[in-house]
């Protein structure tokens, strides 16, 4: 059934609201296979909220005038739910793929909190969420890991399962969390189905991510901050055009809107996030309508976390070779529009308002002010000398729009710019510049770029001269998988670079790479 932009948004609060009444939905006592197969997660914290979040396994909903069902919900102080402190009921309809977005109000700050979901007789697994500390509040600490780029076919995902023994605050996926691809020639695992283009493909794509349990552990284990890339969509989209995947014929440019909108609907439905997600936009998401993901959220005085959207108002990739969509690496002297100062990697509503928060951070007085991102932020030049050739998909190709985000920076001189990113599947560390043309020119912030959870990466054997034809790098890793974890006190940023022995194993052990360190009102990242 194909629903108008009311009735989607009409479900989405409904369904999270604490005060949903069970009468009006369908209520289903037992079930032949486990509901809960997809397990539990919870995200979007604020000081005094959060989001739960759970999704109902398809196959085992025995339908019924086509009704939602009934979940209860609990939350409470212990695992064992002696001490509850919220209790309700939520929906979860066919319209929205079985998915519970509950948004938990009236919270005590900066505490632990355990939740479950119970559907007739079956219960799900129990989760542990967080609440922020209150934005005036003194923390003295967030440990925060950062990942990215989680391909069924490439490996499995085992890096969670160690990132559950680091004991964290939150995670910030920075993209792709999903692949589009049929991914028929991997000999390790296969995702089956074929492309990913309807709203049924790609709930079935996020269900088979997450029924793998190391990923379900780590969502249970703590809250997660969402933002996305390309391959949620298709790879290499930019805004409104589509990229350079996929089948052509019945699937050409002229329908990416509507597997655009597709691909959008079921990310919410599979993700802890909130109704407002869905009820900024001014149309129909399958009429081009935003779904506003971008966010700022605050950590005590300690973190201002600012979560940033790089597709989905981003202008298409100049200068492609042989004219397709999608991404190159290209000649900046032989691309016409290549410095066009009107080009976005954000777009311009949302450039406005990260300048705007920006300029606020100086109220909120945060000794850390942290940008998560979708990708490598700092120019990479990938030719030798005096020549360059740079990506178009990445900031490089929207030089202006960066030159804009760092004067951005320099003009609000707000406390400690940390950027964080993904996509390269590769690990880099470094400064973020002013000016780039002039390796001599103020560093105004440090980068993390981490490395992807499986997704391979291209060449290995060019890191090292790609280190020397880019200074304001210090460090950089092609061979391993894995994620980072920051760690933020007063007094300094420590960043522990974590990688596996081998994705393709269930059981790789892990370790850390490298150890970095920021401290404090000193815009230089070093080894520790």
């Amino acid at each position: 059934m194909q629903l108008d932009r009311r009735q989607l948004l009409q479900l989405a609060v409904a369904a999270a609201s604490v005060q949903w009444l069970a009468r009006t939905a369908y209520s289903q006592s037992s079930f032949s296979q486990d509901p809960f197969a997809f397990g539990v997660a919870s995200g979007s914290p604020t000081h005094d909220s959060v989001v739960l979040w759970t999704r109902l396994a398809p196959g085992a909903v025995v339908h019924e005038r086509n009704a939602p069902l009934t979940v209860r919900w609990e939350l409470a102080h212990d695992p064992q739910f002696k001490r509850l402190v919220s209790q309700g009921h939520s929906a979860a309809s066919p319209e929205l793929g079985y998915s519970v977005h509950v948004e938990v109000p009236a919270l005590e700050a900066d505490r632990w909190y355990h939740y479950r979901f119970m559907v007739g007789d079956a219960v799900s697994p129990v989760g542990r969420t967080r609440t922020f500390p209150k934005p005036d509040a003194t923390a003295s600490r967030l440990r925060l890991g950062y990942a990215s780029c989680q391909k069924w076919e490439d490996g499995h995902f085992s890096a969670w399962r160690h990132m559950r023994a680091e004991n964290l605050d939150a995670v910030l996926f920075m993209g792709d969390y999903i692949y589009e691809y049929p991914g028929t020639s991997s000999k390790l695992r296969t995702p089956g189905g074929g492309w990913v283009l309807t709203l049924d493909d790609y709930r079935a794509r996020y269900a088979l991510y997450k029924t793998d349990p190391d990923l379900q552990a780590m969502h249970a284990a703590c809250p997660w901050l969402m933002t996305w890339d390309d391959h949620e969509v298709q790879n290499d989209y930019a805004g409104d055009q589509g990229g350079d995947s996929g089948p052509r014929g019945g699937w050409g440019a002229m329908n990416f809107p509507v597997r655009r909108a597709a691909a959008y609907q079921a990310y919410y439905e599979n993700m802890p996030l909130r109704a407002s997600a869905l009820t900024q936009s001014l149309g129909g998401l399958a009429r081009g309508a935003e779904m506003r993901i971008y966010s700022h959220l605050q950590f005590g005085r300690l973190a201002s976390l600012y979560l940033l959207d790089g597709r989905q108002y981003k202008d298409p990739q100049v200068c492609s070779k042989g004219g397709k969509r999608g991404s190159s690496v290209v000649d900046p002297r032989q691309c016409e529009g290549w410095n066009d100062p009107s080009r976005s990697y954000l777009g311009a509503v949302q450039e406005r308002w990260l300048q705007r928060e920006l300029e606020s951070a100086a109220s909120r007085q945060a000794h850390w002010n942290v940008l998560g991102q979708q990708t490598l932020f700092g120019e990479r030049n990938f030719a030798r000398g005096a020549t360059q050739k740079l990506w178009n998909d990445g900031w490089d190709g929207y030089g202006a729009a960066r030159t804009r985000l760092t004067g951005s920076l320099q003009k609000s001189a707000v406390a400690n710019p940390v950027l964080l990113g993904g996509d390269v599947h590769e690990n880099w560390v470094g400064q973020v510049k002013a000016d780039y043309a002039d390796p001599a020119s103020a560093s105004v912030g440090v980068e993390f770029c981490g490395t992807s959870i499986t997704s391979h990466s291209g060449k290995t054997d060019s890191t090292a001269r790609l280190l020397a034809e880019n200074p304001h790098f210090l460090f950089a890793d092609s061979q391993h998988r894995g994620y980072g974890v920051a760690e933020f006190t007063a007094r300094q940023l420590e960043v522990r670079l974590r990688v596996l022995d081998d994705v393709t194993r269930p059981d790789s052990r892990i370790d850390t790479l490298a150890r970095f360190a920021v401290q404090a009102g000193r815009p230089v990242v070093e080894r520790a």
